[in-house]
C-alpha cells in the first residue's frame, strides 16, 4: 500500500490540474464567446446594403486609418459606399469621424477632402476630430452633434459593434458593412474585434463612459442637413 500512495497522489494533483485548466478554458470561452453572441444578436437585425439601406439624415462613417496622410484602402472603401448612398439620395448630410490626435495625423480632413473630390459638397461633410474609438465616434454623435437617427458605415466584421454601441449612445441606427479580401489587415481586424466587442458589451453598454473629448455641441450638422433640403 505504502508503494502505491506516491502514484495515487501524482494522479489526484494531475486530474486536479486538468479539471483546474478545463474550467479555465471554459471561463475563458465563455468570456470571448458571450459578448460576441451578444453584439451579433443586437446588431444583426439592423444590417443593410448601400441598395436597401432605409432614408436617414446622416450617414456615419468611421475612420479606418491613412497611407501618406490619405484614406487608406479600407478607410475608401467606406467613403465609397457613403458616396454611393450620398448619391441615392439616401442621406442629406456625411458626418466623418476619425483620429486628429496629432498635428501631423488627421484622418477626418483626409476624408472630408476624399468626398469633396468625388462630388459631395463641402457643405455636406461635417467633421468628428475625436473620432478615437468606435464609442467615442457614437456617443459624440449623439451629445455633441445630435445625430438621433443615422446610417452607418464600417468594415463588415466590425459593424454590428457599431450599431449596437450606436443604438446604446442613443442613436436608431441601419449599418452598412463594407466586405474587404481577406488579407493581413482584415485578418488582424478580425482578431481585435474579439476584444473589441468584450470592451462594447461590458464596459461601454454597461457603463456609458464619457468620451476621452467633448466640448460643446455643434450645430454644423444640422446647417449641412438644412443646406440639403
Amino acid at each position: 500500500m505504502r508503494v502505491g500512495l506516491p502514484r495515487v497522489r501524482v494522479r489526484w494533483r494531475e486530474r486536479r490540474f486538468q479539471r483546474r485548466a478545463f474550467q479555465l478554458l471554459c471561463g475563458v470561452a465563455l468570456a470571448v464567446l458571450v459578448p460576441t453572441a451578444v453584439v451579433w444578436f443586437q446588431g444583426g437585425p439592423r444590417l443593410r446594403t448601400v441598395a436597401d439601406a432605409p432614408a436617414e439624415p446622416v450617414v456615419l462613417v468611421f475612420g479606418a486609418g491613412l497611407d501618406g496622410g490619405k484614406p487608406s484602402p479600407y478607410l475608401r472603401h467606406r467613403l465609397d459606399a457613403a458616396l454611393g448612398l450620398y448619391r441615392e439620395g439616401r442621406v442629406r448630410a456625411v458626418l466623418v469621424t476619425g483620429d486628429n490626435s496629432t498635428v501631423s495625423y488627421d484622418e477626418p480632413d483626409a476624408m472630408r477632402d476624399y468626398l469633396v473630390r468625388h462630388g459631395v459638397p463641402a457643405d455636406r461633410v461635417v467633421l468628428d476630430y475625436a473620432g478615437f474609438n468606435t464609442w467615442d465616434s457614437c456617443s459624440r454623435a449623439r451629445r455633441i452633434f445630435g445625430v438621433t437617427r443615422a446610417l452607418l458605415v464600417n468594415q463588415g466584421y466590425a459593424i454590428r459593434r457599431a450599431v449596437a454601441l450606436c443604438e446604446a449612445a442613443g442613436i436608431d441606427s441601419y449599418g452598412i458593412g463594407v466586405e474587404e479580401w481577406h488579407d493581413r489587415t482584415w485578418q488582424a481586424g478580425v482578431v481585435r474585434e474579439i476584444a473589441s466587442m468584450d470592451k462594447a458589451v461590458l464596459l461601454d453598454e454597461l457603463f456609458h463612459p464619457d468620451p476621452h473629448l467633448l466640448g460643446p455641441k455643434e450645430t454644423t450638422l444640422a446647417s449641412a442637413e438644412a443646406a440639403a433640403r
